[in-house]
């Protein structure tokens, strides 16, 4: 099979394509031939040697293909399933603990870039109905992530109001899936052409947070001084955030991508009596409901652009410029 590893030092330039070896699945373990997998900012850090792994790595946390090969006892999955990696496979359900959150792919243990995986079946789950591969393969993280911070920290109601922050595969599914649930959008972004795209997604209103550096005062304005219902919280500025909220509202905390320092903002959180939620994806559970919802409204992800495997350094380097809006994706 070929296999992309992570080099010693990790860089771009360090990345390898080579081949591995092929073994037989085990007791409860199913052989999944690989097609696609999906670029996560987490993938970006793992490959540049920001965050520590081991070198020699297999690299991607999300990876989709075919049911190949099955171990004994292994019932719930066949040959010729088409399957999606969970981001946590030793987490089914339930509340996260440390032992359920030690195991995750590309990360402390090897990943999805290579042809072919044996792994045990809790690994994956069914994709959903007629999704490509590569469609497939972008929920494991974003996906999961944009469902946990609307539908189980939270409960995303018709005629809500969502803010989402930029155009990252996380804040464009919170995107769709709030819009399916009948809520209102705001969105973030950096340019006119963003905003552009963004409204042609379905958005219902959008703030160029360079022209409107203070754009949770915008935000709330736009309410008509309500405030938003929930947040979906990237990183772009927590203080502003907490400033577009609304009295009761929900911020879910997914990841602080720009290193801020930025002081709490201490004062609104408790005025307005907001609930934070801090969140890492989520259960082989959660998947489950997930995409038993996605077979029901029919939503495909949207996917800026596609890359082989051959060529993954050039699409972490196109990750790097932030022109993407949804996924870039990898296909093989």
């Amino acid at each position: 099979m070929d296999v992309v590893r992570v080099g010693s030092p990790a860089s771009l330039e360090t990345l390898s394509l080579t081949t591995g070896e092929e073994r037989e699945p085990g007791v409860g373990e199913v052989r999944v031939e690989l097609h696609a997998s999906s670029l996560n900012f987490h993938d970006y850090l793992i490959v540049v040697g920001a965050l520590p792994t081991e070198p020699g790595r297999i690299p991607m946390s999300d990876g989709a293909g075919v049911v190949t090969r099955l171990g004994e006892g292994v019932t719930d999955l066949a040959v010729g399933d088409h399957v999606v990696s969970t981001f946590y496979p030793d987490w089914p359900a339930g509340r996260p603990t440390s032992q359920t959150l030690a195991t995750l792919p590309g990360d402390r243990t090897d990943g999805f870039a290579r042809t072919s995986a044996v792994l045990p079946a809790t690994a994956f789950t069914k994709a959903p109905q007629g999704w490509t591969h590569e469609e497939a393969a972008t929920l494991p993280c974003a996906a999961l992530t944009a469902w946990r911070a609307l539908f189980v920290e939270a409960t995303v109601q018709p005629g809500d109001i969502v803010l989402v922050e930029g155009t990252s595969g996380v804040s464009i599914f919170a995107l769709q899936l709030a819009k399916a649930a009948g809520a209102v959008v705001v969105a973030t972004t950096s340019s006119e052409e963003k905003v552009r795209r963004l409204l042609g997604l379905g958005a219902d209103h959008v703030v160029n947070y360079r022209s409107e550096p203070a754009w949770g005062k915008a935000v709330r304005r736009w309410t008509g001084g309500r405030g938003v219902d929930h947040v979906v919280e990237i990183g772009g500025d927590f203080e502003q955030a907490a400033a577009a909220c609304g009295q009761g509202g929900h911020i879910a905390l997914v990841a602080m991508l720009d290193g801020s320092t930025r002081p709490f903002p201490f004062v609104p959180i408790i005025g307005k009596n907001l609930r934070i939620s801090g969140l890492s994806v989520g259960s082989r559970e959660h998947q489950l409901d997930m995409i038993r919802a996605l077979d029901a409204h029919g939503h495909r992800p949207i996917i800026d652009r596609t890359f082989g495997l051959e060529e993954i350094a050039d699409a972490f380097r196109y990750q790097e410029t932030r022109r993407h809006v949804g996924k870039i994706g990898l296909s093989w």
